[in-house]
């Protein structure tokens, strides 16, 4: 199938490779050519602008930072609006707001286009590996025939419903991730504090009811490594917190401990931990307790 993609940065660029790797061809735009560079290398071509990925594609996916890049690549000046036509096919790859891209899909749609939501999560590993989960809201014939340049991109990619219900879902799932993040850093800390070796916890932990797969698969890779190298950036975990504490507010659902999270969130960002992988996070509670969450190789404690 032939697809355009706008936006090849740290998941972008994966989840495009991984399309192309399935015999996808594609058109590729981005603020920074030379982020496409090993795109080109492998047969994408390049577009200068949005619009330039629409025509003679069966569908142009965007994956992009926050609600306010996609509304400017799909509705701005060359954007994908711009050249869209009637039977054209919009996935936004992006987390975005629920609200907002039901509002782009009815401008689309006065013009015969058709958007998906389909945001992804499972990381930069998961995008590189393409094991990302897909989660797509929109209409269901639509999501069949794009189905096969998702896989290529995701291990497990489910229909959720109507437009924008991919979105919720993803939302619930940051919230979740997020929210469990903070919660372990507290408890570890404790156990560690108390005179339990981190390893013994984490292991004892993975295995017990409090088990989840940030402990087991992120906190290895980064928390308990000392590595902060964006695999999911600080400041888009803020965001998607931030959009789901508005969704709730939207809804009249209340959300006492999500709001918590999120001040969380907003205190690191104000560390200056924006770009770093959203494992900083824990960094305020090691700060606070005195306790820091490192393994001293495979058989190390906290300290």
């Amino acid at each position: 199938m032939k697809a355009g993609f706008i936006g090849v940065g740290n998941m972008g660029n994966p989840m495009a490779a991984n399309m192309i790797k399935a015999g996808h061809q594609l058109t590729v735009h981005d603020l920074r050519r030379e982020s496409a560079t090993n795109l080109l290398e492998m047969g994408a071509a390049w577009a200068d602008t949005p619009a330039g990925c629409v025509a003679g594609n069966d569908a142009v996916f965007t994956s992009l930072p926050v609600p306010r890049d996609v509304e400017a690549v799909a509705l701005g000046e060359n954007g994908i609006m711009s050249a869209a036509n009637a039977g054209d096919v919009y996935v936004d790859l992006s987390t975005n707001s629920p609200t907002t891209i039901r509002r782009l899909h009815g401008e689309f749609a006065a013009r015969g286009v058709t958007v998906l939501d389909a945001p992804v999560s499972g990381g930069v590993y998961g995008a590189a590996a393409g094991t990302l989960a897909v989660m797509v809201g929109g209409d269901r014939a639509t999501f069949d025939s794009v189905k096969p340049m998702l896989d290529a991109i995701g291990a497990h990619v489910v229909y959720c419903g109507d437009i924008g219900a991919g979105m919720v879902t993803k939302i619930c799932n940051n919230l979740l991730s997020m929210g469990i993040g903070v919660l372990m850093a507290e408890a570890l800390t404790l156990g560690v504090k108390a005179g339990v070796s981190l390893d013994t916890l984490a292991d004892v932990i993975a295995n017990s009811s409090g088990g989840n797969r940030r402990l087991v698969e992120k906190f290895p890779r980064y928390l308990f490594s000392g590595n902060f190298e964006p695999g999911f950036a600080t400041a888009l975990a803020a965001k998607d917190v931030r959009l789901a504490t508005d969704l709730g507010r939207e809804y009249g659902i209340p959300m006492e401990l999500s709001n918590l999270v999120d001040q969380r969130h907003v205190e690191a960002l104000l560390r200056g931990w924006g770009p770093e992988d959203s494992d900083a996070v824990a960094r305020l509670q090691e700060e606070k307790s005195g306790v820091q969450l490192r393994f001293d190789g495979m058989g190390g404690a906290g300290t």
